[in-house]
């Protein structure tokens, strides 16, 4: 069950959490907890107080492997053009580069498969970035400042579905009108 906590920011933990769990706990509970492949989670965020709360969220639900994470679009792009994910949640504000920016980037590569999620976690919530999100194939967007349990949520029935304990995925109330890349091993 992931931690219905928020906000709740990990101040001083410098990225043990990060590492702590992607380089052990996270993809063995997904192993142990899911009755087939894991849903694969790819993460692109900068500020690393809340990529370690959404990684330990993400450690609390069974079924899911965060198969790596970046800081920036350029990396984020390196590393997606290159590996494959289910899921991708990103933020649009980054260090270097903006999410939206990646999303066109992918939108235009062609190379990316109709099934994977794509979903944005952000303080940006306009109706202008939520527009473009739509058209770039986000299919869900998420407040970061109240929305972490909604995002918890999606994140444990795309996981249930994915071991085929749900029939359908029921859509999101939240669903829009319609580091260095780091790897934890796939």
């Amino acid at each position: 069950m992931c931690r219905r906590i928020w906000p709740f920011w990990p101040g001083g933990r410098q990225g043990r959490v990060v590492r702590r769990i992607m380089d052990d706990n996270l993809n063995s509970r997904a192993q142990r907890d899911s009755d087939g492949t894991p849903l694969r989670i790819f993460l692109v965020e900068d500020s690393e107080d809340v990529r370690d709360l959404i990684v330990e969220s993400l450690s609390e639900i069974a079924g899911v492997r965060l198969v790596g994470y970046a800081e920036t679009e350029l990396e984020a792009l390196r590393h997606l053009q290159q590996n494959s994910y289910d899921v991708l949640i990103l933020d649009i504000q980054l260090k270097q580069g903006n999410g939206m920016s990646l999303l066109q980037s992918l939108a235009r590569s062609n190379t990316r498969r109709q099934s994977e999620v794509k979903v944005v976690f952000s303080n940006h919530v306009s109706p202008t970035y939520r527009r473009v999100g739509v058209q770039c194939g986000v299919q869900h967007f998420f407040d970061k400042s109240s929305e972490l349990p909604l995002l918890c949520d999606l994140l444990e029935e795309l996981a249930q579905k994915r071991a085929g304990k749900l029939g359908r995925t029921s859509s999101s109330n939240n669903t829009p009108p319609q580091g260095p890349a780091q790897t934890g091993g796939m």
